[in-house]
């Protein structure tokens, strides 16, 4: 089948069964490989793209389910200035480790500041809580989004950065 889908700001013809997860177009067929594959099933966040400014699993998310809805992944999420902020602190505070997880963990930390400039501690554990870091950097996940919210944080890697 043929799906005209509209990904960081452009709109892109692909062929592809219905059923294809978006994941799969995403690295396959239009070679935007930033979006990680990690276990197939939603449960690691390493596959998270925004669906119309929302995150998703795109490795469940069949191409057919996307129909108009803009998509944006790691290599378009410059174009939004929260996105700006987040890989800026990201950089700041040395948050990868391996990296694998981090551009799912950038867009989940992306969208839950979009919606939440001033997120608490107990927001930030809520909207990461469904992205698995298997090095760890949890604190440092923390203090990264807190400082691309301009808010107050007591991780020493902070201190040490500044």
């Amino acid at each position: 089948m043929r799906f005209t889908i509209r990904i960081n700001g452009r709109q892109r013809l692909v062929h592809s069964d219905a059923d294809t997860p978006l994941l799969w177009v995403l690295r396959d067929d239009l070679r935007l490989t930033g979006t990680k594959f990690g276990c197939g099933i939603a449960a690691c966040g390493a596959c998270t793209v925004h669906l119309d400014g929302l995150p998703i699993r795109s490795c469940v998310t069949p191409v057919s389910a996307v129909g108009t809805a803009e998509i944006v992944t790691i290599e378009g999420i410059d174009r939004s200035a929260w996105g700006r902020r987040v890989k800026s602190a990201w950089l700041d505070l040395d948050v990868m480790q391996c990296g694998y997880c981090q551009a799912g963990q950038v867009m989940t930390a992306t969208a839950l500041l979009t919606r939440n400039p001033h997120p608490t501690d107990a927001d930030i554990d809520e909207a990461m809580s469904g992205n698995i870091c298997r090095c760890c950097t949890y604190t440092r996940i923390r203090a990264a989004i807190k400082r691309a919210a301009g808010l107050p944080t007591t991780d020493t890697r902070e201190v040490d950065h500044e």
